[in-house]
This record gives C-alpha cells, sequence and structure tokens, in this order.
C-alpha cells in the first residue's frame, strides 16, 4: 500500500486492517467458487474512502467450497498480524444469505461487553458488514441466489493472540478480525484508547461499580506483590489517565483508583493527564518544588533537580527526612487534579510505589476506594 501520512516530521506507510484482508479473501473465495476465476488481485472501497488492490496470495477449489488467503501490510505500524495470512473459505449454504463465523486463529468471545456477543466469533461489526458487502457484489454480479457461508481464518492467529490484549479481554483461541476504517494509521494512539474503553465497559457489564487503575506492568507488579490482588483485575491505562477517567465517568463507574510508579504519577501533580515522555518530563521539577516547600535546602534542591529517576530523588529526600512531607505534599496534589478531572459522580484516589522503595503515599481517597474494590471481588 503506497499511501503516506507525516507524523512528528516522519513519512509513514499506512496499512490495512485484518478486517480489510478478510473481506478481500472473502470476496476472491465467493468469485472462485460460483465462476471458477481465480482473481490475481481484489479491488475493495474501505470504509474510509480509500481503495485497495489487493493481491491474493493462495486460492484452493474444491468440491463445493473454495479458500482464498490475503496477506495482512500493517504498514509502519509496530503490529504482530503484519505478514499474517488471513483466509476466508466460501461454500454454498441451504441457510439464506451470506452467514458468516470464524475458524482456527480466530478468536470466540467468552466475556460479554465486546464488540459481539460470548460465544461468537470474535470479527467485528465492521468487518463483518465488509465481508458481507463484497460477498453480496459476487452473489449478484453472478446472478446466484441461494446461501453462502464464509469461515474467517488465520493458522497463526492461537500464538499471535498471546501477544495482543485478547487473554485479558476474555477472547479465546485466536486474534480479533478488526477495524473501523478498513486502514491502518501507524502509531494510533485512538487504538489504544479504544482498548482501554473496552476492557472498562466489560468490567462495568460484569456489575463491578468500582475499577483498578495501573499505567503498565510495573503497576502489575505492584497490585500483586503490594496489594496483594490479582494483576488480570487492574486495567492498564498507559499513558492516558484522563481518557481513562473520563471513559469512567462516562460507563457509570462509582469509583475508579490508579495505583502507578511514582515515575508516571508525579506528573499528575502537575496537572498532566497524559504522563507520555513526548508530552513533557517534568517529574524532577515537580519533586523539587514540593521538596522545596517542605524545607529541602537550595542545594540539596539543586541535586536533586540534576537526578535522572525518581529513586535516586527519594535517596535525598531520605537523607534530609523529608520523604514523608513530600509525598504527602505530592498526593494532595495528585488527589486535587484527579477530582477535578473527574467531576462530582467519580470518586478517585491514587496510590504511588517506587520498585526500590515499596508503597510511597497515597490520596486521601485511596483507602475507601480499595476496600470497596476488595470487597466487589
Amino acid at each position: 500500500m503506497e499511501e503516506f501520512i507525516v507524523k512528528d516530521g516522519k513519512k509513514l506507510r499506512l496499512g490495512y486492517t485484518t478486517g480489510s484482508c478478510a473481506a478481500a479473501a472473502a470476496k476472491a473465495a465467493a468469485c472462485l467458487l460460483l465462476t471458477g476465476r481465480r482473481l490475481d488481485r481484489v479491488e475493495l472501497l474501505t470504509p474510509k474512502g480509500i481503495r485497495l488492490e489487493l493481491p491474493v496470495r493462495e486460492a484452493e477449489l474444491g468440491a463445493g467450497f473454495a479458500c482464498c488467503a490475503i496477506e495482512k501490510d500493517c504498514g509502519d505500524d509496530p503490529d504482530v498480524t503484519g505478514g499474517a495470512l488471513i483466509f476466508a473459505r466460501a461454500a454454498r449454504s441451504e441457510t439464506p444469505g451470506v452467514t458468516i463465523d470464524g475458524g482456527a486463529g480466530v478468536g470466540r468471545v467468552t466475556k460479554p461487553g465486546l464488540d459481539q456477543p460470548v460465544g461468537a466469533a470474535a470479527i467485528n461489526s465492521v468487518p463483518r458488514q465488509m465481508i458481507r458487502a463484497c460477498v453480496e457484489e459476487i452473489m449478484g454480479l453472478t446472478e446466484y441466489r441461494g446461501g453462502l457461508s464464509v469461515v474467517i481464518s488465520v493458522p497463526e492467529g492461537e500464538a499471535l493472540a498471546r501477544r495482543t490484549f485478547n487473554p485479558r479481554m476474555g477472547i479465546r483461541g485466536g486474534i480479533s478480525i478488526l477495524g473501523t476504517t478498513g486502514i491502518v494509521e501507524p502509531m494510533s494512539e485512538q487504538a489504544l484508547v479504544d482498548t482501554i474503553r473496552v476492557e472498562l465497559r466489560q468490567r462495568r457489564e460484569s456489575g463491578a461499580d468500582f475499577v483498578l487503575l495501573t499505567p503498565g506492568n510495573y503497576g502489575s507488579d505492584f497490585v500483586r506483590d503490594g496489594l496483594g490482588l490479582d494483576p488480570a483485575l487492574a486495567v492498564q491505562c498507559s499513558n492516558f489517565i484522563g481518557d481513562t477517567l473520563s471513559m469512567c465517568r462516562e460507563l457509570g463507574f462509582r469509583g475508579a483508583l490508579l495505583a502507578g510508579h511514582l515515575g508516571k504519577l508525579v506528573k499528575l501533580a502537575g496537572g498532566m493527564l497524559n504522563t507520555h515522555s513526548k508530552y513533557g518530563d517534568c517529574r524532577m521539577e515537580i519533586l523539587a518544588a514540593h521538596a522545596a516547600a517542605a524545607g529541602l535546602p537550595p542545594g540539596r534542591t539543586e541535586e536533586l533537580l540534576a537526578c535522572v529517576a525518581c529513586d535516586d530523588a527519594l535517596r535525598i529526600l531520605q537523607e534530609e527526612n523529608l520523604c514523608a512531607p513530600t509525598l504527602e505534599r505530592l498526593a494532595e496534589r495528585i488527589g486535587r487534579h484527579l477530582a477535578a478531572k473527574a467531576g462530582d459522580t467519580l470518586e478517585t484516589g491514587a496510590i504511588c510505589f517506587s520498585k526500590v522503595y515499596g508503597q510511597l503515599c497515597q490520596t486521601a481517597g485511596a483507602p475507601s476506594l480499595l476496600r470497596s474494590i476488595r470487597c466487589g471481588l
């Protein structure tokens, strides 16, 4: 695919989704089945309005069925499904119209709250619409009036799924067939936010009123080792803390507790609700400001500002017996910014920890939120 976007001054090539691959493969398989003609390339208009011509990598015509494959191209996006073959098997069916299911390597939904109901193949709504439209196009051109069944499979899917969020979201046995636009945009933050929303919606639909959040793997380790809870209980929100709180409020949660490393959460004390380093690295400036307000001498404040890691800054605070008052100030400010973002309907709290020093501080609302989360287990 030779379509590009520019991000941060870099020219990045677009790719196409597993949904586009599945639809194109289904179109090629339907054509082969109903006409006996093998297509070398399949034309597909994506929901984004970009027209694709995708090469058919494999094709097989059997007794009453045809099977074709399209190779996934993720462009310059680091997607684990890049290069995977997405197969579609089309067969005549007694059921009128087009029926769609997943085969080997396509996951099955086991928890409520996803795009598809429990028990269904993890082929999302837009890819299903694309598959159906492509197959109906061929049926119309050939004047075929019977039914066709389409089964999507991904031979590498089960292994690939272990490197995705699928196991956490209750999708078992393979990858999901995804895509709302049909096009993959490199380094899409929206895709990560959408994944967080799915997990939150699942928790809410399972009856949870309170949710535990953590930015990443360090937080998951602390949830297990520091709080004694199953890390799978926590929803990983990455750097999107503000967006996640907004989604919690929209979904009707009563409370959200954030457990994270000081290196991430200290930014919240400065009002940074997206903690990615590209938006700023003000960790030492914030720590130094609160440490100085707590009484840290100017010379040691300069030393703290020169630190590259929060654990080193904490060492200085401990040496000056100012760790507790500084962290109390930070916790109060973190709590204030979380509450301002969450509004009146969502209780919020945070617990900060360090890999070296363990749990460091917590906001005023954290203990009650933690109790509510434990009671909801």
